[in-house]
């Protein structure tokens, strides 16, 4: 079956993302009705988040989260076997310039990139301009595996860890002036995690950022790439280093974390990556919200 998707996404990838776009998005509406589980983390998860929000608005939002995750998913090929003219093209980069000047000021950097269903074009766009470290998650499917792989590092000379080497390595690299294409805002269990507030709920969050920047001697700049709607493409927008960070307490600069997170997913939250039960780990004593 992954070689059959396979297939079937280098034959979509030569068509105009006009024409991908809505097959995309068809795909990811079936794909509503049929997974069950999944739409049942969606809901579950805009519940939480958005409390306020009346609920046919929440309910047409995860629609449009599982058409823009179709969209995602047949768009991949593009990350995969599109030659890097067309990933050019296709995916515009705002703040290019910044990482530049930090590269060549000597200053590391980890580029702060939440879950946006977007974030694999980003990479790999992002690939063709720099040299970067990023924390690779072995897949089950090894065909998957293989070409997940494959489109994160075939521009350039990229270097992808394994989630058991990341930390020592990923410094090194920094060093070296590789930026970190770092993505902490899943729920990991409580390993290496504390509780920490996102969109009010208490969630398991990855501490690692502050320590990284601390022992990287690194700077934090926001990484967020959004879907346009049908063939425009893809946007990269890089900010400007964050100040004060880290502060010297890490239950601060976490919280600050998914603060800023926060504040990315309201300005386009269909494009989040809501299929992701964030809120799988509880502090002892609360139920299970899935």
């Amino acid at each position: 079956m992954s070689r059959i998707i396979v297939a079937l996404l280098w034959l979509l990838h030569w068509l105009p993302l006009s024409i991908q776009a809505p097959i995309g998005r068809s795909i990811g509406l079936l794909l509503y009705w049929i997974i069950a589980p999944r739409r049942r983390v969606v809901h579950t998860n805009l519940r939480l988040c958005f409390p306020d929000l009346p609920e046919a608005q929440r309910r047409a939002l995860a629609r449009e989260h599982f058409a823009l995750a179709g969209r995602s998913l047949i768009e991949r090929g593009l990350a995969w076997f599109a030659p890097e003219a067309r990933v050019r093209r296709i995916v515009r980069v705002e703040g290019e310039e910044i990482l530049a000047r930090l590269i060549a000021q000597r200053q590391p950097v980890i580029m702060l990139t939440p879950h946006f269903l977007g974030l694999d074009l980003g990479g790999t766009r992002l690939a063709a301009s720099f040299d970067c470290v990023s924390i690779y998650a072995r897949q089950r499917d090894p065909v998957i595996d293989q070409w997940l792989f494959h489109g994160r590092s075939r521009f350039g000379s990229q270097v992808l860890l394994r989630r058991d080497e990341s930390v020592r390595a990923s410094i090194k690299a920094m060093k070296e002036m590789r930026p970190f294409y770092y993505l902490p805002d899943m729920d990991n269990g409580i390993e290496d995690s504390i509780f920490s507030p996102f969109f009010g709920v208490q969630a398991a969050t990855l501490s690692a950022l502050p320590r990284l920047t601390r022992l990287g001697g690194a700077v934090v700049v926001t990484c967020v790439t959004r879907m346009l709607p049908g063939g425009q493409g893809y946007v990269v927008t890089l900010s400007e280093p964050w100040t004060d960070f880290p502060s010297g307490d890490v239950e601060a600069d976490v919280h600050r974390m998914n603060a800023a997170i926060e504040d990315l997913v309201r300005t386009m939250p269909a494009q989040y990556y809501w299929v992701h039960r964030r809120f799988k780990t509880r502090p002892e004593g609360e139920a299970k919200v899935y």
